[in-house]
C-alpha cells in the first residue's frame, strides 16, 4: 500500500488562501470529467483529500482555527465550510452521487421534503431567465468570500441545470468579478453561465467579454479617491485586520465594500461600529453633500454604492440588484417580457432581482428562496406567487439538478 503523503503545513492566512485557490484547479478538472461523463483522475481524488489534511492540521484555539497573519498578529477562523465542502466532494467523487444525497438528507432536516417542493413548482419547465444570487443561495455561505471556493458537485449541478433548462443563465452577485471575485471562486465550465458582479454593474457573458454600467467622469474620479483613502485605512496597523475577516476589502465596478464583521463575530462591537463612523469620515470628506454615496451596513459589511439618477428625473437611488437584472438583460438582448423565468435569492437584497423580473413577466415568473427568515419568506410569497422557501443552498442546487434529469 502506497504511503500516505505528510499533511502540507498551513500556518498563515497567505498559505490558507494559497491551498483554497489550488483546490478551485482541482475541482474544475473534476467537474470537467463529471459533465463530459469521463472518469474522474486519481490524482484530483487525492488532491481533495492532500487539501482536506491540510485544514486539519492547522492549529486549533477550541474550535477555531488559528492562522497567523504578521509577526505580531493571528486570526481565529471558523472553517466549516471549507472543511464540509471538502468532505462533500470526496465522497462525491468515491461514492457518487447517491452516496452524496444520503449524506445531505442526513445533514439538513425535511430535505428530501423540501427538494421535492422545488421539483413539484418547476418540474418540466424550460425557463428564459434563469437569475440567481450565489452566496447562500446556490452556494454554501461562507465566513471569507477570499476562500468561499465553488464546491464541485455543486458545480456540476447548477451547470447541468443551467445548460439544460435555460436559455439564459445569470449569476448576479454583489462581489466584484476579479481579484477575489465571482470568477476566482468559480469552478463551473466556461460558456455556461453569464456572471454578473457588482450587482450587475459588470459581467462576463458567455462569449469571455466583459460589459460594464456607464459611469459619469465625475463619479469615476470620486469613487477611486474613495478607494484611495479606505485603502490606506486598511493598510493601518490597527484596521488591517478588518481586510482578513469576512467579505474583507473588496473593490467593485461603481461600489466598495468593506467587513466590519463576520460571522464568528471576531471583532468587539464597539471595534466594528467605530469603523462604520470612520468610513463615514471618509465618504463625507470626498462626497461632502452626500450626492454620490450612499451606504448599505449589513452589520457585517459597510457597501459604499454609486447613486444612479432614478428613470424619467433627477432623483438619486442607490444601484441595486433589480438595475443590475435590466441593465444585463438590455445588454444581451434579453427579452424580460418573454418568460418564464426563474429568480433564487437569499436576500432581501436580492428582492429587487425578483421584482425586477415580475415587472415585464408577472404571470411567468418564479422564485425559490433560500431561507429561515419569516418576514422575508412572507414578502417572496407576496410578490410571487409562484414561489417556494427552501432552508438550505443544499436544498435548492439538489432540485435543480432533478430538474435536469427529469423527462425533458
Amino acid at each position: 500500500m502506497a504511503a500516505v503523503e505528510a499533511a502540507r503545513e498551513v500556518s498563515t492566512l497567505k498559505d490558507f488562501y494559497d491551498l483554497m485557490h489550488e483546490t478551485a484547479v482541482i475541482r474544475r478538472g473534476i467537474v470537467k470529467a463529471l459533465i463530459e461523463s469521463q472518469p474522474v483522475a486519481t490524482s484530483s481524488l487525492e488532491g481533495l483529500r492532500r487539501s482536506r489534511r491540510a485544514l486539519a492540521s492547522i492549529s486549533r484555539s477550541g474550535e477555531q482555527y488559528r492562522l497567523v497573519l504578521d509577526s505580531t498578529n493571528h486570526i481565529d477562523v471558523d472553517l466549516s465550510y471549507e472543511i464540509g465542502e471538502l468532505d462533500k466532494d470526496i465522497l462525491y467523487v468515491e461514492k457518487g452521487e447517491p452516496g452524496l444525497i444520503q449524506h445531505l438528507d442526513n445533514l439538513h432536516d425535511d430535505f428530501e421534503q423540501q427538494v421535492s417542493k422545488v421539483v413539484g413548482l418547476l418540474s418540466g419547465m424550460h425557463f428564459n431567465a434563469f437569475i440567481t444570487d450565489r452566496d447562500g443561495t446556490i452556494n454554501n455561505y461562507c465566513g471569507r468570500y477570499g476562500s468561499s471556493i465553488q464546491s464541485a458537485y455543486n458545480a456540476v449541478f447548477v451547470s447541468r441545470f443551467s445548460a439544460s433548462r435555460v436559455r439564459h443563465p445569470i449569476v448576479l452577485t454583489s462581489a466584484p468579478i476579479r481579484d477575489v471575485g465571482l470568477i476566482d471562486v468559480s469552478v463551473s465550465p466556461p460558456g455556461i453561465f453569464i456572471h454578473a458582479a457588482s450587482k450587475g454593474r459588470e459581467f462576463i457573458d458567455m462569449h469571455d467579454r466583459w460589459h460594464s454600467f456607464p459611469i459619469d467622469d465625475e463619479k469615476r474620479a470620486l469613487i477611486e479617491s474613495l478607494e484611495a483613502r479606505l485603502r490606506e485605512l486598511v493598510s493601518q496597523p490597527g484596521y488591517q485586520k478588518f481586510s482578513l475577516i469576512g467579505s474583507g476589502f473588496q473593490v467593485k465596478f461603481g461600489q466598495i465594500t468593506l467587513a466590519r464583521q463576520d460571522i464568528s463575530s471576531s471583532i468587539e462591537p464597539d471595534e466594528s461600529k467605530a469603523l462604520l463612523h470612520r468610513v463615514s469620515e471618509e465618504i463625507a470628506a470626498v462626497d461632502p453633500e452626500g450626492k454620490h454615496f450612499r451606504i448599505e451596513d449589513t452589520g457585517l459589511d459597510i457597501e459604499v454604492i454609486l447613486t444612479i439618477s432614478r428613470t424619467g428625473n433627477d432623483e438619486l437611488k442607490d444601484f441595486d440588484k433589480g438595475d443590475g437584472v435590466r441593465y444585463v438583460a438590455g445588454a444581451i438582448g434579453l427579452d424580460m417580457r418573454r418568460g418564464p423565468h426563474l429568480v433564487c435569492g437569499d436576500t432581501s437584497s436580492d428582492v429587487p432581482m425578483l421584482q425586477a423580473a415580475m415587472d415585464a413577466s408577472p404571470n411567468d415568473t418564479y422564485a425559490v428562496f433560500v431561507t429561515r427568515k419569516e418576514s422575508l419568506a412572507a414578502r417572496i410569497e407576496e410578490t410571487c406567487p409562484k414561489s417556494v422557501i427552501v432552508e438550505e443552498p443544499d436544498v435548492l442546487v439538489t432540485a435543480l439538478n432533478c430538474l435536469s434529469s427529469s423527462l425533458k
